[in-house]
């Protein structure tokens, strides 16, 4: 014979069909169950029961509509749902049988698994840890100890009296106490939007409050990004003021010799860097002729630059000492390789008499210089060597030539000509280059070159070019 189970009014539960009856402890562990078929009826459930059961109006209706999700597609599909609730020492359980699998909107709480159905479990509020029974509870609990006495031989039956008094209740909805109930569900969702009317309001100040402190930090941002721009734009022209000074002090002005312009450009493959691997000294020597050393050394930036200065410096000594041109770069070699055995360079060294025109050449794998004739011709004047570093370095002879009165001199490295990947076309530009520009004043020649040479750039590379124009005088 198969056991059911009813609640009367007061929250007892009887069996029928057996005289096995439910034991106290278990009518404790479980609440109430109702088993509804439309979505308002639960609705209206489920709120009197968390009213009941004191939660948070906020945490109310987060559960109605939860609750109100997942028991929405069974209820449209004709089917009824149960609702059962029971309440622990610290926390509060709902469940809902059958739950949809996919619900028409997220659960505001989402629930855990339950066979078919679906659980919350809900912390009690701070105030409900230490709640005292009322007098409902009470009564309930003495009318439980009365009803364990008179079911003690089996349970209760009722008296015609009762059960037809049972037959005339009222049910919610079609009496005034039905009438009160579906009141005060109303009233609770009523609440409800207040709570949600609140809120919204809350979090709509919140909005603009976040909305204003967000154009202040945008503003002061703004500020911040202003200044940091002044201060960097300070920062580049200290860092260009320092550079100058720097190349100022590497490279020397040119000498004042009668007879004789001279200019040079000077363009580093890093914009960034303030000096590369290329460089240039230019001196006079006790018997009054020009010394000019030009400089390529391996590498980019500051540390070439250092290898450069190294060279420059040994070249000067030794010129200075009256060593002969053509042992100079071998020499170079011999001081600096066991300081420095990393060290490569190419270099040229130019002699000019400014009185009689007449140019002395010694070369260590550098670039051949390039004399433009005040005629118009050009011509390059080779001369065979190994550059610093090198295996078996030095120039293979000293190369003499003239320049007669307006002949353009000039010397370069391999930036200026190696820029297309070909030094032989760029040797044959710059020929022509030179031509072209020769009757421009002295100081504006070598920018004008690199200009032309420049047009099309495929590998970058520090540039020098300086020209030596004899005047006659």
């Amino acid at each position: 014979m198969s056991e059911k189970v009813s609640e009367t009014s007061g929250g007892e539960q009887h069996t029928a069909g057996t005289r096995a009856r439910v034991p106290a402890s278990r009518r404790a562990a479980h609440g109430p169950r109702s088993t509804h078929r439309s979505l308002p009826e639960l609705e209206d459930a489920l709120r009197l029961l968390a009213q009941e059961w004191r939660l948070p109006v906020e945490l109310r209706g987060r559960l109605t509509q939860s609750v109100a999700a997942l028991a929405g597609p069974p209820l449209r599909e004709g089917r009824s749902v149960t609702l059962a609730a029971r309440r622990g020492a610290r926390e509060l359980t709902v469940e809902l049988r059958p739950a949809a699998v996919a619900p028409d909107e997220t659960p505001a709480l989402p629930p855990e698994a339950a066979g078919r159905g679906a659980r919350w479990r809900l912390t009690r509020p701070c105030e409900e840890d230490a709640h005292e029974e009322g007098p409902q509870e009470e009564g309930r609990r003495e009318g439980d100890t009365r009803e364990e006495g008179a079911r003690e031989d089996g349970p209760r039956r009722k008296s015609p009296r009762e059960e037809d008094a049972d037959d005339k209740a009222p049910h919610a909805g079609d009496s005034p106490a039905g009438g009160a109930v579906a009141g005060s569900a109303r009233e609770l969702l009523a609440e409800e939007l207040r709570e949600a009317r609140a809120r919204i309001a809350e979090l709509t100040d919140d909005r603009q409050r976040l909305t204003q402190e967000l154009a202040e930090t945008n503003s002061g941002v703004l500020a911040l990004y202003v200044q940091l721009e002044e201060r960097d734009e300070q920062l580049r022209r200290a860092h260009g003021q320092m550079l100058r000074e720097l190349e100022d002090a590497l490279r020397p002005p040119p000498v004042a010799v009668p007879g004789l312009e001279m200019a040079i450009h000077y363009a580093p493959a890093d914009t960034d860097a303030p000096t590369g691997g290329d460089l240039y000294d230019w001196f006079r020597l006790p018997d009054g002729t020009v010394h000019i050393t030009v400089v390529d050394a391996l590498g980019h930036g500051v540390t070439s630059t250092r290898s450069a200065l190294n060279v420059t410096h040994a070249v000067r000594t030794l010129a200075l000492e009256g060593h002969p041109l053509g042992q100079i770069v071998a020499r170079t070699d011999e001081i600096l390789l066991p300081f420095d055995r990393e060290l490569m360079a190419t270099v040229q060294l130019v002699r000019i008499d400014p009185v009689t025109g007449v140019v002395r050449i010694a070369n260590g794998s550098h670039p051949p210089a390039l004399v433009a004739r005040a005629g118009g011709a050009t011509e390059y004047l080779e001369v065979r060597g190994r550059g610093i570093g090198y295996p078996l370095p030095g120039s293979e002879r000293v190369r003499e030539d003239a320049l007669g009165p307006g002949d353009l001199l000039v010397l370069y490295t391999d930036g200026l000509t190696e820029s297309r990947r070909d030094p032989r076309d760029g040797e044959r530009r710059l020929a022509l280059a030179a031509a072209r520009h020769r009757g421009l004043p002295t100081e504006e020649v070598p920018g004008a070159l690199a200009a032309e040479m420049h047009t099309v750039i495929l590998h970058p590379d520090d540039t020098l070019a300086l020209t030596v124009r004899r005047t006659g005088a």
